[in-house]
């Protein structure tokens, strides 16, 4: 898969709660290869701004050649972005990273909190798709999809529904389960043969304890900050099992080796 640095064009941008951002670019050959899990970098005008800025694939729209992104705002990079409008142009490189296994005809758990979320819409896509469609993977209930929120300014939930039945927990209890993504799936007695999930570190943490205990097979994409977005200055490492071949230690690179990992590769 070739990494491509091209100019996209912004086709929509709006806002969709406090903080979140919802843009479409045209980046026909990054969408022609990108998969779930994956991310992109984007680009400041700023030239003082050296560092892109990674934004996960909420959506891949192979026939239109465009990606969606959505995105929180967080510091003066995505603010600025934030600030774009249809039709102005901004530096793209992707697809980066490696994505989730789309594995059919297995009962998955597919969860996602807070900006882990977006990254969860087109795996929910594929994996419904990869199990005979939308409504009859919905009536098979082969894709159960758990949502964490802060509170009941939720977005992207509507959009889940057709790949399976949505349940949300918030941290003030003012929708759906009081509590944690752990709470819903434990109140609502569900179970999957595999995990697939995208969130917080803590959040990740407690799903691969939830896994090892269960026998569950569970893919995490991790959180992190990064710096080159293409392995080479190690600002994004997590500890691993295995020892990197680049730095020869145990550790893994995010952004390279991640951010999609089977959770027995790695400690959180």
């Amino acid at each position: 898969m070739a990494k491509v640095k091209m100019t996209a064009e912004i086709t929509e941008h709006s806002q969709l709660t406090a903080g979140i951002f919802d843009m479409k670019v045209r980046a026909p050959q990054i969408a022609d290869q990108a998969v779930p899990g994956q991310f992109v970098s984007l680009y400041s005008q700023d030239r003082a701004k050296l560092l892109p800025r990674p934004i996960s694939l909420c959506g891949i729209h192979r026939e239109k050649g465009e990606l969606r992104l959505v995105y929180r705002v967080a510091g003066a990079g995505t603010r600025e972005f934030s600030r774009l409008h249809i039709g102005d142009r901004i530096e793209v490189l992707g697809p980066l990273g490696n994505g989730f296994p789309v594995k059919q005809a297995r009962k998955a758990l597919l969860i996602g909190g807070g900006i882990g979320i977006p990254p969860m819409l087109e795996l929910a896509r594929a994996l419904s798709w990869a199990n005979g469609g939308g409504s009859d993977s919905n009536k098979r209930g082969m894709v159960q999809i758990i949502l964490g929120y802060r509170d009941r300014q939720m977005f992207l939930k509507d959009e889940f529904e057709p790949f399976g039945p949505v349940y949300v927990a918030t941290e003030d209890g003012s929708v759906g389960t009081r509590g944690n993504v752990l709470d819903v799936i434990r109140q609502q007695g569900l179970e999957g043969e595999i995990l697939y999930a995208c969130g917080p570190t803590p959040m990740l943490r407690a799903l691969k304890a939830y896994g090892t205990e269960r026998s569950i097979e569970c893919w995490l994409s991790l959180e992190e900050k990064m710096a080159c977005g293409i392995g080479a200055c190690l600002a994004c490492v997590c500890q691993s099992k295995s020892i990197d071949p680049h730095s020869q230690v145990n550790n893994k690179r995010v952004c390279k080796d991640g951010p999609v990992f089977l959770a027995d590769e790695i400690e959180l």
